[in-house]
């Protein structure tokens, strides 16, 4: 018993002892200069914010009275899945962090806003350590808030999320901190991509979180770090979620000065070369190398080119917030724009089922074969001939078989017919939206001259159906 007691006496002690000096040694540890992260981000500037108040709430009600109808009408959202809220209008710029476990998301976020050492940090480590989805928000205080909690609140962006389950509220986290960064954007941190775990085992669909972040993400970073460059079946389902974003992307090679300058060479390498056949795009995406974090680079590495990276990042981060409302008008009209495709299209699928029907025929039939083989009917071309809309803004022709399933096709009405006297027709108004009204609510906010209203010819406005309500 004496020799037991004995023993744990000296364990504790080597416990005690070891934890003596791993905190002498954190205390040793040389914290980088963050002047050149204030100054970039201008962190230190006392001028207020710009209110665009006015705008956002043009910008709302121009949403909700001329492309909402349409919208809901053709039931755009049950193509799509992508229904926007007000606080999607007027939430702040989001920048989404991606990539394989323990590759630095977490400490790049701390990095960023300063958070290391204090009450607010993410937890880092060296085995996967987030397993939620985390957001970073402004907050007038440090406050944790469920995922359950974000997604009743109709005030917030997140109310969408609900429709994934309670398995990933519960996996969702808010946390706001009081920083001067987070007025002006918000940070989602991932759990970190493991490829030897099954999506089911998450309890949730993965993948289809992921592309709800992605669809409306400013920034997308995707990060990796030297020692994880090897591309699973999970990163490649990533990567093609990321198709039609790569304007977004910016890959990050992380803790790069833990390597030599050969060492870092072959490395850069063997990054493009996993990543090569997953990005189909002539241009190579922005890939940034350096270290994110808040201790110095390791002696004898290229501090100089680590460091002209980590401003080049800055300042991309920085132009994502600056052009903000820019950003936010012009993905509403491209939303707009794909609202009126569809609702185009439904139109045309309807008149050709309307000219196809006689007294005796079967409409289930008919219908069928309209939509097994929508080229024999010319609907695809008939659109793109008559609104000089691009073959590459049509949707897949193997969604709208999925979509009239549910949706049975004499639950709709033709354009011609969604027309009022008082409240004009619908797609009168997304007309006037997509080429007048958000373009000169673009021209308002400073961006030089006021543009001249579209014409059809530019915008593929198409035929405006007769209102037959007013009068001549």
């Amino acid at each position: 018993m004496k020799r037991l007691n004995l023993l744990c006496c000296c364990v504790a002690s080597l416990l005690l002892l070891g934890t003596a000096e791993e905190a002498e040694d954190n205390s040793k540890v040389i914290k980088r200069d963050r002047s050149h992260l204030e100054s970039t981000l201008k962190l230190n500037e006392d001028k207020p914010a710009d209110d665009f108040s006015g705008v956002l709430q043009r910008l709302r009600k121009i949403y909700h009275s001329s492309i909402k109808p349409l919208e809901q009408s053709y039931r755009y959202n049950e193509l799509r899945q992508h229904e926007i809220t007000d606080g999607e209008i007027t939430s702040k710029p989001m920048v989404l962090f991606l990539g394989p476990w323990s590759v630095g998301k977490s400490s790049m976020i701390n990095y960023l806003l300063g958070l290391d050492n204090t009450p607010y940090q993410l937890y880092t480590g060296a085995e996967p350590t987030t397993s939620e989805f985390t957001v970073i928000m402004h907050g007038p205080k440090l406050k944790t808030i469920e995922g359950i909690v974000m997604a009743a609140d109709s005030a917030r962006s997140f109310s969408p999320l609900e429709k994934f389950g309670q398995n990933f509220l519960e996996k969702l986290i808010g946390i706001e901190v009081p920083h001067k960064l987070l007025e002006r954007v918000t940070f989602v941190d991932t759990p970190g991509i493991i490829e030897n775990r099954k999506q089911q085992e998450r309890g949730y669909p993965f993948n289809d979180v992921c592309q709800w972040f992605i669809d409306r993400a400013d920034l997308i970073f995707i990060v990796f770090d030297p020692t994880k460059l090897d591309v699973g079946l999970e990163l490649e389902m990533l990567f093609r979620q990321l198709k039609g974003r790569e304007s977004q992307i910016r890959i990050i090679l992380n803790k790069a000065d833990s390597l030599a300058t050969q060492e870092l060479m072959r490395v850069y390498g063997a990054l493009f070369w996993s990543l090569a056949p997953l990005i189909n795009v002539t241009e190579p995406p922005r890939v940034y190398v350096s270290s994110f974090w808040p201790q110095d680079y390791h002696p004898d590495t290229h501090r100089d080119l680590f460091l002209k990276e980590e401003i080049s990042l800055l300042e991309d981060l920085n132009q994502v917030i600056e052009n903000r409302m820019e950003n936010k008008i012009a993905f509403i009209r491209q939303h707009a724009i794909r609202v009126r495709i569809h609702a185009l299209l439904v139109d045309r699928y309807l008149q050709t089922y309307k000219d196809k029907m006689t007294f005796f025929s079967d409409g289930e039939l008919v219908f069928r074969d309209i939509v097994e083989d929508p080229d024999k009917f010319f609907i695809f071309k008939s659109i793109l001939a008559k609104t000089n809309v691009s073959k590459f803004d049509l949707p897949n022709r193997e969604a709208y078989k999925d979509f009239f399933g549910i949706n049975p096709i004499t639950s709709f009405k033709l354009l011609s017919q969604q027309c009022s006297y008082m409240g004009g027709c619908f797609l009168e108004k997304i007309e006037k939206a997509i080429t007048r009204e958000l373009p000169d609510l673009l021209g308002s906010i400073g961006l030089g001259k006021k543009p001249n209203v579209l014409s059809c010819d530019v915008t593929g406005c198409g035929e405006t159906p007769k209102n037959r309500y007013r009068k001549p």
